[in-house]
């Protein structure tokens, strides 16, 4: 939605200058764990709940994180809660990844497997798509059967598609055309 992002786009700004002062990599994995309590149908449920007050939610969505909330973690969350944001959190923590991203000349690479790969194999996959894409990736695998074979990788909006399903296709089009 765009809306939504719009709206998260000037917490994740601030959110990111804050957590560029301190240690990036802590505030990134604080990040990710509220965007997915924030994600959580049951916890947006409770904190639009009118008989549950603004500090009840903070503490259980507090409570509900791994990592200890320091200062400015803590008055964020108190100020998305009392300012009724909290289903931004996913989005927030999208655009604070890119942001990040961006500053390390990083990049997201979704990589979907026909089968599971073991960590040499994961090595050595986004070795070679780090040279192909001129910058670091960080990988999140899945395993997806019905590509038959190969592999298909999603960074950003580009897309490399090596997978039998893929190939299948196109020969597919190519005969009915």
């Amino acid at each position: 939605m765009a809306e939504l992002a719009t709206v998260a786009r000037p917490y994740a700004e601030a959110l990111f200058r804050v957590a560029q002062a301190g240690n990036l990599a802590q505030w990134s994995d604080l990040v990710s764990e509220l965007a997915q309590i924030g994600a959580h149908p049951e916890v947006l449920a409770y904190a639009r709940n009118p008989k549950v007050s603004d500090s009840d939610v903070a503490a259980v969505m507090t409570g509900l994180l791994k990592t200890p909330l320091n200062a400015e973690a803590n008055n964020f969350l108190s100020m998305l809660v009392q300012n009724g944001r909290i289903e931004l959190l996913p989005e927030i923590g999208t655009q604070f990844h890119a942001l990040k991203n961006g500053v390390e000349g990083a990049a997201d690479a979704d990589i979907t497997s026909a089968f599971d790969l073991d960590a040499a194999q994961t090595a050595g996959l986004v070795a070679t798509l780090e040279k192909k894409f001129g910058r670091k990736l960080n990988p999140s695998v899945t395993v997806d059967p019905s590509l038959i074979g190969g592999v298909r990788v999603v960074v950003g909006d580009e897309v490399l598609d090596t997978s039998v399903r893929a190939r299948l296709e196109q020969m597919r089009v190519a005969l009915t055309s």
